[in-house]
């Protein structure tokens, strides 16, 4: 069964895949961001709401939930409820590259 099948812009000379496990505390917002590459995530326990541009619909991601987040584009929202969230992220990464967030006041 796919859950995903996410086209990307363009063409991506991937050379590694990084895995993580991140953990964000309960009612925690991580703020705008972006990210240096693309990222595939998938929810394994609480939830977060997810709101790529500010005028897209937000969307309560839950345990089993995927998600996609282009590189180079504003991230709106991915903030913990209540229970906290647990996802794994996956970083397709180019030859010396490293993943990076960076935030957006």
């Amino acid at each position: 069964m796919v859950v995903l099948d996410q086209k990307l812009p363009e063409a991506l000379a991937v050379r590694r895949m990084e895995v993580r496990r991140i953990t964000i505390e309960p009612d925690t917002a991580v703020g705008a961001h972006v990210h240096n590459g693309p990222v595939f995530g998938s929810i394994e326990e609480g939830s977060a709401v997810y709101q790529q541009a500010a005028d897209d619909e937000e969307v309560v991601l839950r345990p089993g939930d995927v998600f996609y987040e282009p590189a180079a584009e504003r991230i709106s929202r991915f903030d913990a409820l209540e229970e906290g969230v647990t996802f794994l992220a996956y970083f397709p990464l180019t030859e010396g590259q490293e993943s990076a967030l960076d935030l957006i006041s």
